[in-house]
C-alpha cells in the first residue's frame, strides 16, 4: 500500500517512518506550511494553565516563551508527546478532539485559578473559547504561528494519482480535507479519488473531504495517534 501524507512536512516525516516500519509506503505533500510568528516573550500573566490543540501549537509557544512549570492540556496524545518533549512536566491529554480538552479542563481546573491560555494558530478547528466560557473560565488565544495553504498539488503528485499509483490519502484535519478536495478538483482528478481510500481522523474530517467520489472512507475508532496508526495499519 502506498499513502499520500498531507501533514505540515515534519509531522509527515515522522508519520511516514512510521508506516515504513509497518511496511507502508508513502509519499509526502504538505497541504499547510507553518510559519511561527515572531515577536516578544508572550505574557502569561494570570495565566493558570496552557491548552493545546496541536503539536505546532507547542513548537510555536516553546519559541516565545521559556516557561514550562504551567500544567499542559493536550487535545491528544501527539501533542502531548510533543509537550513532554518541549520539556513540560505536568502534561495530561484529552486523547480526542476539542470537545474532549474542553471536558478534560473543567474537570480538572477552577475557574477561580486564572486564566486558560490557547497558543494557537490564526485558524482553529472547533470551538473550544465557547465551551470554556459556558463553564465559566477565562479564554485567552494567542495566534503565534499561522498555516498557509498550498495554491496546488506537486507535479510529482498530480502525476503519481493521474497513473493511480497511489491507495490512500492521509487526513488529520476538516481543513486540510476541504483543501486537498478543492486542489484535486483543481488539477482535474476527482475522478481519480475513485481508486483511494481516505483515511480520516475524526468524523469532521470525513465529512470535509467528502464531495470526491472516495473508493472508501474510513474514520478513526477515536480521533488520536495511536487510534489513527491502527486504523491506517490495520487488517
Amino acid at each position: 500500500m502506498r499513502l499520500l501524507l498531507t501533514r505540515p512536512q515534519t509531522d509527515s516525516e515522522k508519520l511516514a517512518r512510521d508506516l515504513t516500519a509497518c511496511g507502508i509506503s508513502s509519499i509526502i505533500e504538505p497541504l499547510l506550511n507553518i510559519m511561527v510568528q515572531e515577536g516578544p516573550p508572550l505574557d502569561t500573566t494570570g495565566v493558570a494553565a496552557l491548552a493545546f490543540t496541536s503539536a505546532n501549537g507547542v513548537q510555536a509557544f516553546a519559541e516565545r516563551s521559556s516557561r514550562r512549570d504551567l500544567p499542559v492540556y493536550a487535545v491528544g496524545d501527539a501533542t502531548a508527546r510533543a509537550a513532554h518533549a518541549a520539556a513540560f512536566k505536568d502534561v495530561q491529554s484529552a486523547m480526542g478532539d476539542v470537545d474532549d480538552l474542553a471536558r478534560l479542563l473543567t474537570r480538572a481546573m477552577s475557574p477561580e485559578a486564572g486564566a486558560i491560555l490557547h497558543p494557537a494558530a490564526s485558524q482553529v478547528a472547533g470551538d473550544l473559547a465557547r465551551r470554556l466560557a459556558d463553564a465559566g473560565f477565562a479564554y485567552r488565544r494567542e495566534v503565534i504561528y499561522k498555516s498557509e495553504k498550498v495554491s496546488a498539488l506537486s507535479p510529482e503528485t498530480r502525476a503519481a494519482i493521474a497513473c493511480g499509483e497511489i491507495d490512500g490519502v492521509v487526513l488529520m484535519s476538516p481543513r486540510t480535507g476541504q483543501i486537498f478536495k478543492e486542489l484535486m478538483i483543481r488539477a482535474g482528478l476527482a475522478d481519480r479519488a475513485a481508486d483511494m481510500t481516505v483515511f480520516c481522523l475524526s468524523a469532521a474530517v470525513a465529512v470535509a473531504a467528502d464531495g470526491l467520489p472516495w473508493c472508501n472512507i474510513q474514520t478513526a475508532a477515536r480521533p488520536e495517534q495511536d487510534a489513527f496508526m491502527a486504523l491506517l495499519t490495520g487488517p
